[in-house]
């Protein structure tokens, strides 16, 4: 206890005394309480009679608007922003209970017409990147389209410098194709692809299905989705 009571008589207005010079050389309140090691409060009441010059007082606003503290309000905002819109997707998507076959059945259709081949007519074929659109994929030909697991076909595309056995072993996982059943991976850099960076490790898949009455009837879905929406007469 005496300690302590002589460590505040001593020491107390020796900081003080640093406290009121620091300010007097234009030094702000967060400055000195950090510096100090006392609290913001204390630090305040110390200095609270000493007038800053015009000078010191425009060097001390210029300070607040340094590129240090330009840069973590950037980020607060960004953080802020980025919360504001997770919470519009969380919202978003609770809203989705979950999927009856017609309605896997509606969009399967509508997103192989999207995303998938349609220029050889005996072959099924969707390509993509996104590990979630190829099991959606693969649910509605399973599911929807009662596609045989022999029928299924895997096509890796790659840039040659990626690991393309790593590529394969992770498609087949995603997709549930067994790797014997995949052809050799395509390994070829774009001339469009040549300077970016390497958005996606693993390249892209193509799911095939050699089938041309399944090609037809996705066809023929597709076009009655048009025709019950009012686009086609």
């Amino acid at each position: 206890m005496c300690s302590i009571l002589l460590y505040n008589f001593i020491m107390k207005p020796v900081e003080k005394q640093r406290a009121r010079n620091l300010r007097s050389q234009g030094y702000s309140i967060n400055d000195i309480f950090k510096k100090l090691g006392v609290a913001k409060s204390t630090a305040s009441f110390w200095v609270r009679d000493i007038e800053l010059t015009k000078q010191q007082k425009q060097k001390l606003s210029a300070k607040g608007v340094s590129k240090e503290l330009i840069e973590r309000r950037r980020i607060t905002r960004l953080t802020n922003e980025n919360c504001r819109r997770q919470k519009i997707i969380n919202d978003a998507e609770i809203e989705i209970d979950s999927l009856n076959n017609r309605e896997l059945w509606l969009i399967g259709s509508i997103l192989y017409w999207a995303e998938g081949g349609k220029t050889q007519r005996s072959l099924v074929r969707f390509t993509n990147g996104d590990p979630k659109m190829l099991k959606f994929m693969m649910k509605y030909l399973r599911k929807i389209c009662q596609v045989p697991e022999s029928k299924f076909r895997g096509y890796v595309h790659i840039h040659p410098h990626l690991d393309y056995r790593k590529a394969e072993k992770h498609w087949s996982e995603v997709t549930e194709i067994p790797l014997k059943q995949f052809f050799k991976t395509y390994r070829k850099r774009s001339i469009a692809g040549k300077h970016k960076r390497d958005s996606l490790p693993f390249g892209t898949l193509d799911i095939y299905v050699c089938n041309t009455e399944l090609f037809l009837k996705i066809t023929g879905w597709v076009q009655g989705i048009f025709r019950a929406s009012g686009i086609l007469k």
